[in-house]
């Protein structure tokens, strides 16, 4: 009779101590107004043609890259389509970052993502704040992201909302040329495009641009991101992705979706969202249950409550949204800008909650 080791022996020894990445969908929640992923509202009807799944698909396909690059006001060369932004930020930490050696720095809060990724990969974190990011100088920030050889930037920064200028970006990156990779992760900037780094890719080539279609784009379910930067620095990168990781169903879907016609529908929807985000704004800053709002940029908004207690009542009225731990606290909330009729709940239940104020 053979002995069988134990499952965690095999493991690594700081498999144990890693923490996965909570995502909204994750949470075992339940309701019927769905506002805590920072989806889009609008839904997509597309025809795919599904004749050649018997076929491996482009690695990278063509027709995709060209529409996003045109998109993006870019060459196809500066262009990686990926498995969602995610992806994208694994690709990097495991391309440029040496396990147990090299670090990532960070402007937290932020996108959880960035630190799960390092812990994963043994590649360990250096904490500074978005207070340094937005009010620091650019030498105070080269300064303490020294010795890190990726550093994030996620300009609108979820969960806060908040723009680091283009300008102080480019001082930054320009500061770094040679000691460290700028990588901006530009997730929202449909919503706030005048603050896109895109431009700044001509002059640098330490600096990467991550973008997706989950958010504006609709397409979260399709899972597709894409990494923009110089040929350079991509190179590297094209030989640790995997061999096909875009389906043909996914590129046939994305392609649609960067027609001339769609954008603009996707830019007429982020109007219509930002509009509505105003809206939902000045409700919470009449509702005395509310201690504090980040509005910011993005499709999102993100609060303080007076009192976490009153979640209890929007899980009683089907309506699901982001709680979170800010600063030290527990009683901030994330709400995703959904449509009319959803955020006319959210309504509803500051109503309910400010009358218990």
């Amino acid at each position: 009779m053979t002995n069988k080791p134990a499952q965690d022996t095999l493991l690594p020894g700081n498999i144990e101590a890693l923490t996965a990445y909570s995502s909204a969908k994750s949470e075992k929640v339940s309701g019927n107004i769905w506002l805590n992923a920072n989806e889009s509202p609008y839904v997509k009807d597309v025809n795919i043609i599904l004749s050649d799944l018997n076929r491996y698909p482009d690695p990278q396909p063509a027709a995709v890259i060209d529409a996003y690059a045109d998109y993006a006001g870019v060459s196809s060369e500066q262009v990686i389509m990926t498995r969602g932004a995610d992806e994208g930020i694994d690709l990097l930490v495991r391309t440029y970052c040496e396990p147990a050696s090299d670090n990532i720095a960070l402007f937290l809060p932020t996108y959880g993502m960035y630190k799960v990724t390092a812990d994963t990969h043994n590649v360990a974190v250096n904490d500074l704040s978005q207070e340094l990011l937005l009010s620091g100088t650019v030498e105070d920030i080269i300064k303490a992201v020294s010795g890190s050889k990726l550093v994030f930037i996620c300009n609108p920064n979820n969960p806060t909302g908040s723009i680091t200028p283009v300008e102080k970006i480019a001082q930054i990156t320009k500061a770094l040329t040679g000691k460290a990779i700028v990588v901006v992760d530009e997730a929202y900037i449909e919503f706030s495009e005048s603050n896109s780094c895109a431009l700044l890719l001509k002059d640098f080539d330490n600096l990467v641009i991550l973008r997706t279609l989950s958010k504006a784009f609709a397409l979260a379910g399709l899972r597709t991101g894409f990494m923009l930067g110089d040929q350079s620095l991509l190179a590297p990168i094209r030989k640790v992705i995997a061999p096909y990781p875009v389906s043909t169903v996914v590129a046939q879907i994305a392609e649609k979706a960067l027609s001339s016609d769609a954008i603009t529908q996707m830019r007429r929807q982020v109007t219509i969202l930002n509009k509505a985000k105003l809206t939902l704004v000045r409700w919470l800053e009449q509702s005395p249950a509310v201690n504090n709002i980040l509005s910011g940029e993005g499709n999102f908004v993100t609060l303080q409550l007076k009192d976490k207690g009153c979640l209890s009542f929007a899980a009683q009225m089907g309506l699901v949204m982001r709680p979170f731990n800010l600063y030290g606290q527990d009683n901030w909330l994330r709400i995703s800008i959904g449509n009319e009729q959803d955020l006319k709940s959210v309504k509803d239940w500051l109503d309910v909650i400010s009358a218990q104020v």
